[in-house]
């Protein structure tokens, strides 16, 4: 059975109003395949996942703006107070680096390697072991994948190694969008819109 391919067509009509429709087209047709991502079945359980994480390939970078309240909701381990949680409010650099610092590879909140290692890319890419990780997978250097995940390449060759990465075909072969969200946010957060999403993509590929 050949691999199956995503029409532009197709894309277009699953990011309508998205002006990059053919740079997207372009960065998916070359890495789909690569990443052995060429079932509609997985194409449609990638996009979905992928359209959910970047509000419809629109954002490529972790919105970190939170104000005090949020903050104490979304990290209560890290700002557990009002107080902590107004020092911080509204300040993307510095809420990234302490809610990031001493995990996923981070070094401790004055290194800086929250910010420089938040999500960035389809899916988010977080933390400076999937950094480096990735890195070596595309043998580049650390330093530069900041920037390259926020390129249409990047973003996309991202999100596949970390599908790829984390065996995410076995649950997409499966249609199984609750082990996928788990495996991709550590939750369920945004579950109905991505089953929506995936919904709508295999009504669009003809599945």
């Amino acid at each position: 059975m050949s691999d199956f391919i995503l029409t532009k067509a197709q894309l277009a009509q699953l990011l309508p109003g998205n002006p990059y429709v053919d740079y997207w087209h372009h960065a998916l047709e070359q890495a789909l395949p690569d990443y052995d991502i060429n079932t509609p079945q997985r194409v449609a359980c990638f996009l979905a996942q992928c359209m959910h994480e970047s509000g419809n390939f629109k954002f490529l970078k972790e919105n970190l703006n939170y104000r005090a309240e949020s903050l104490m909701r979304v990290w209560p381990r890290y700002f557990p107070s009002m107080d902590i949680a107004r020092q911080y409010a509204q300040q993307p650099e510095r809420i990234a680096n302490r809610a990031y610092s001493g995990r996923m590879g981070n070094g401790p909140e004055e290194s800086g390697d929250g910010w420089k290692f938040c999500g960035r890319g389809l899916i988010q890419l977080t933390g400076r072991n999937n950094y480096q990780a990735f890195a070596d997978s595309i043998e580049t250097n650390i330093d530069d994948i900041p920037e390259y995940l926020q390129t249409f390449e990047g973003a996309v060759q991202s999100a596949c190694w970390f599908w790829e990465n984390n065996n995410l075909n076995t649950w997409a072969d499966r249609g199984d969008m609750v082990t996928l969200t788990k495996k991709i946010n550590g939750g369920t957060l945004g579950l109905e819109d991505r089953i929506k999403h995936y919904q709508h993509t295999l009504h669009v590929l003809g599945v």
